[in-house]
């Protein structure tokens, strides 16, 4: 019953999550100066009366706390209203179109950069204090300085345009048809058996994901690296060596324990690559939901910046709870 409850407390604790940056969200929009209604149409020259009717159809004339009261309310009725920039245009429709090309890039890179950053930090730790060793964590240190735009040119410069062998940008090459089930597009190939639409979606992936791990990857190899040259000086490591166990049956033991703060830190880093990956879409061309948050920032569409703040808020939530289920199997210490 403890993890039972564990769970309960936790998920309720994502609303007042949710309610606070929503808040801070709606805050910050309405005392940024300039008007949003003008934002939208790109000019000044609008009589009073037309903008003001304008506002009174987008609701903007209503007092802060009407509006504040009223979107939420719609939000906890799965509306998250409509566009200020295309009149009718659902939220909704726009998010469950966006997310899964987010969602998608995020683990793929997640993917990619905990198999460099695990990867290298495991090889630097055993070979501890050689030239390896030294080789490993300044490419950890190096990869994670990288500018996301330039590394992401340079792989399309170099794969893309030299070489020819993957795609420079989209998802997918826009003569084939796929049946869109899910929104994924590597999992709906692998469901309607499209092995076409399966082979150009994981040769679009490849770059982005590529890009986006390689730099994500940096912290992985430090963190790898000290947990487990820390576990192998442990007490326990030198009872197993004195009692003759296999050397590989205990770097298993300590690769384990080595990573379990790698879990708690991928959990948030993955929270933070589903609104962190805008460079890398925008290098892309990559139609997820950083790129339409950035678009709608700069028209100053308030229903769509505050749903995309919404649904964040709630996935980081979502991971956390996960993550720490995810630390609980991992080290059998933990109980709740």
């Amino acid at each position: 019953m403890g993890i039972l409850r564990y769970i309960a407390v936790r998920t309720a604790l994502i609303i007042p999550t949710v309610l606070i940056l929503y808040t801070l969200v709606f805050i910050v929009l309405r005392i940024l100066p300039g008007d949003p209604v003008l934002a939208v149409l790109g000019t000044k020259n609008i009589p009073p009366e037309q903008l003001e009717q304008i506002r009174h159809n987008l609701g903007l004339d209503k007092p802060y706390i009407v509006q504040y009261f009223e979107y939420l309310w719609n939000v906890l009725h799965g509306d998250f209203g409509t566009s200020m920039i295309i009149s009718g245009r659902s939220i909704t429709v726009d998010l469950l179109e966006r997310l899964p090309a987010t969602i998608e890039l995020a683990v793929a890179g997640m993917l990619v950069s905990l198999l460099i950053g695990v990867s290298t930090g495991f090889f630097a730790a055993v070979k501890r204090d050689t030239k390896l060793d030294t080789g490993l964590r300044v490419f950890g240190s190096v990869t994670y300085t990288l500018f996301i735009p330039w590394l992401g040119l340079m792989f399309q410069l170099v794969f893309a345009v030299w070489l020819g062998w993957l795609p420079a940008s989209g998802r997918i090459d826009p003569d084939i048809g796929l049946v869109t089930v899910t929104g994924f597009y590597v999992l709906d190939a692998l469901i309607t058996g499209n092995v076409v639409a399966l082979r150009s979606a994981l040769s679009h992936m490849i770059l982005p994901a590529l890009t986006l791990g390689l730099v994500l990857s940096g912290p992985y190899t430090r963190l790898v690296r000290s947990n487990l040259i820390k576990a192998l000086e442990s007490n326990y490591v030198f009872a197993y060596r004195a009692r003759g166990v296999r050397e590989r049956r205990i770097l298993l033991h300590a690769f384990r324990n080595a990573l379990i703060p790698v879990v708690t830190y991928a959990g948030l880093q993955f929270a933070l690559l589903l609104g962190g990956a805008v460079l890398t879409e925008s290098t892309f061309d990559w139609p997820g939901i950083g790129t339409y948050l950035v678009e709608k920032v700069s028209y100053r569409d308030y229903p769509a910046i505050q749903a995309v703040v919404i649904v964040f808020a709630f996935f980081v939530g979502v991971i956390s709870l996960v993550v720490d289920l995810i630390y609980a199997l991992l080290d059998p210490r933990i109980r709740y």
